[in-house]
């Protein structure tokens, strides 16, 4: 099973929008803590807004250069949505000629602290939709091509909240794609559930956001599934929060094994584990989480990567149970 080296369009799902098999995730570009192992090291001691916003710009032009054209942000990523319609308006880059995503459903509460106590509140009521959609568009602007619920949970209601399904539905009738994140070890049961929401008898939902990598694989089948249905289908977390990059250290689930397989295929271990979701035939994009210009290089080479069944057989067994992965998640501290 190979990778193709080249980062030639595709479309994401039946939503007819156009991304790169590598896309750039903003979450630890737009606001200075987060749960990425070593982040705050990698942004250095300088946190004010125009030095994190100088930063965020350089790894978007690495990634453009590269041949990123999906872009992910969020309204609970601090500045991300700005630091990303700053970058288009300043490079110049037309409406249409790069996909842009973004999310509701979360507020960022942690006033650009460290060390707050809340980061972000979660809340999927149609006020906040109605609220988070104006800010994202009036921030966005034409650019916005896809809104996402961030983190939809069985638990929380929002898919059966039948206001909030109605407007999705409207605004996905506007022209604007609607699409869903999902977390935690029950990502599977949202993911079923978000395949049967339709109004007029049509889905609503057009794209389906996921965290699967080589030590969370459960949803895996769903996604399987949603491919199947013309979602798009796109990977977040694909290096577990910096566990399945070097720097998550001789500890990590599975690194030696992972270590063993880089080096005989001569790559880093980020490279590898993105490679790996490159390979899987159900993903349309995988996001690159990169704070530098250093890491995104080092991620992209994953489309240079060949994966053989034998090396994929090996790192299939780093799995772990999923509810023991998102034990592990909760532990990691914003840095």
């Amino acid at each position: 099973m190979g990778i193709n080296e080249t980062s030639e369009l595709r479309s994401l799902g039946h939503s007819n929008l156009l991304v790169s098999p590598i896309g750039l995730g903003l979450a630890a570009l737009g606001r200075p803590g987060y749960i990425n192992i070593g982040h705050g090291t990698d942004l250095g001691s300088d946190r004010r807004r125009e030095t994190m916003e100088l930063g965020a710009h350089a790894v978007l032009d690495a990634a453009y250069a590269s041949g990123v054209r999906y872009f992910d942000a969020a309204r609970s990523y601090g500045l991300a949505e700005e630091f990303l319609a700053s970058w288009l308006k300043r490079r110049g880059i037309p409406d249409g000629s790069v996909t842009v995503g973004s999310k509701w459903g979360y507020t960022y509460t942690a006033e650009w602290r460290v060390d707050a106590r809340v980061h972000e509140v979660k809340a999927h009521t149609l006020a906040v939709f109605d609220r988070q959609l104006d800010e994202t568009r009036a921030i966005l602007g034409q650019h916005l091509a896809l809104y996402q619920i961030h983190s939809a949970t069985l638990e929380s209601g929002v898919l059966d909240d039948a206001a909030v399904i109605d407007a999705l539905a409207r605004a996905r009738a506007s022209g604007l794609r609607i699409g869903l994140t999902v977390s935690g070890p029950h990502q599977a049961e949202t993911i079923w559930r978000a395949l049967d929401v339709r109004r007029d008898g049509v889905r609503v939902f057009d794209t389906v956001q996921a965290t699967w990598n080589l030590l969370e694989r459960a949803a895996e089948q769903a996604l399987r599934a949603a491919h199947d249905a013309g979602l798009g289908v796109i990977v977040k977390e694909a290096l577990a929060n910096g566990r399945l990059a070097s720097r998550g250290g001789a500890d990590s689930p599975g690194a030696e094994r992972l270590e063993s397989e880089a080096e005989r295929l001569g790559a880093t271990m980020d490279a590898v584990a993105i490679a790996s979701v490159l390979a899987e035939p159900w993903a349309h994009v995988v996001l690159s989480g990169a704070t530098t210009v250093t890491q995104l290089e080092s991620n992209v080479r994953a489309r240079s990567l060949v994966l053989t069944s034998a090396t994929i057989d090996r790192l299939r067994a780093m799995a772990l149970d999923s509810a023991e992965y998102w034990r592990q998640r909760s532990l990691l501290p914003w840095n």
